[in-house]
């Protein structure tokens, strides 16, 4: 029994030493002194020991515990040693190395814009409505005096969803729902996202809008020009002016086209400006009485404005941006060169 007991001894006390790290260790300890172990089975086999000789052997396989736990022991702290020092070499740092360099995000071109823009007008008294981007047939065409058969239903190429239901292709849809709802006076602002089928350079079939709506007594054209003058000057400069050209849009009469002197040549004529020395910018108009009517509104006592403003747009005037695909790349070389 004493020399079964050397043997497993000088067998556990090689196999500790030509350990290479603490999963192994662990098997010989598994092996040895485990359950099922060596030695244990030895300590099993005390039954079949006489019984004037079982202290002595016992005394022989506590012996043999005890050395072969010690040098497991020591082993054990050298290879936690050893791995705590590769953990060091791998995880060390050079504190004379320049630090990382966490660049500082800015919000998107558009956002900033929209943001300007309803900073702005919330100067101006403008409140904010939210509108759907699934619209009713009536609400985006027919209630803007669109009838079925009108060209102007031609000229957006509507993405529908049913007979009934479409992607919205304008957010002046906004203002029937703001003159359903609430009498005046009224003074609204309403940005949103927009669907056309429409693709180039500066077309894009999602893009963003801000229909802005002023319905009160007195209302004129004049009221609409001098707030747009007061626009153009915060967007694009103080010495900014603007300029209206007869246009047509159905839910207005009179209609306008939107010029603003060109900002980066001063009216003198540049590649921005064609050489005209203006920049189209917006539609706008008053609102036509039918329209108006169609609401529950008299139009003896009350008139309006509307306009519409596209944000990708003026984003591209602004920053000098030459593809309308720029803004929906997300190409952070872009991106980051713009954050007012």
């Amino acid at each position: 029994m004493k020399e079964k007991l050397q043997q497993i001894r000088e067998k556990a006390i090689a196999e500790i030493e030509g350990s290479d790290g603490l999963d192994r260790l662990n098997e010989v300890r598994q092996a040895v002194l485990g359950k099922k172990g060596e030695l244990t089975a030895v300590l099993k086999g005390m039954k079949d020991v006489a019984p004037e000789d079982r202290p002595k052997v016992g005394q022989w396989v506590n012996d043999t515990r005890t050395a072969i736990e010690t040098i497991m022991e020591e082993k054990m702290k050298k290879l936690e040693a050893e791995a705590l020092r590769k953990r060091y070499e791998a995880e060390k740092i050079d504190v004379t190395m320049p630090a990382v360099k966490h660049e500082k995000g800015n919000l998107h071109p558009v956002t900033q814009v929209r943001n300007q823009l309803i900073d702005i007008f919330a100067s101006m008294g403008f409140e904010v409505y939210e509108g759907t981007e699934i619209e009713t047939d009536y609400y985006n065409f027919t209630a803007l005096n669109t009838p079925q058969d009108h060209p102007a239903r031609d000229m957006q190429d509507t993405f529908y969803l049913s007979p009934e239901f479409l992607l919205r292709t304008q957010t002046s849809a906004g203002q029937i729902h703001v003159m359903e709802a609430k009498k005046p006076p009224i003074k609204i602002i309403s940005p949103g996202k927009v669907f056309r089928s429409d693709d180039d350079a500066t077309h894009s079939p999602m893009f963003t809008q801000m229909e802005g709506l002023v319905v009160d007594k007195g209302i004129t054209l004049c009221d609409l020009k001098g707030m747009l003058d007061e626009l153009v000057k915060k967007i694009f400069g103080k010495e900014t002016t603007t300029r209206l050209r007869p246009s047509y849009f159905p839910f207005t009469e009179p209609s306008v086209e939107v010029d603003v002197s060109c900002f980066q040549c001063g009216g003198c004529g540049c590649k921005l400006c064609k050489g005209t020395g203006w920049i189209e910018v917006l539609g706008a108009g008053v609102v036509n009485n039918k329209v108006l009517e169609g609401c529950g509104i008299d139009t003896n006592e009350y008139s309006g404005f509307a306009f519409g403003i596209g944000i990708e747009r003026i984003a591209m005037l602004k920053y000098g941006i030459n593809n309308i695909k720029l803004l929906f790349e997300s190409d952070l070389r872009v991106l980051k060169q713009i954050d007012d």
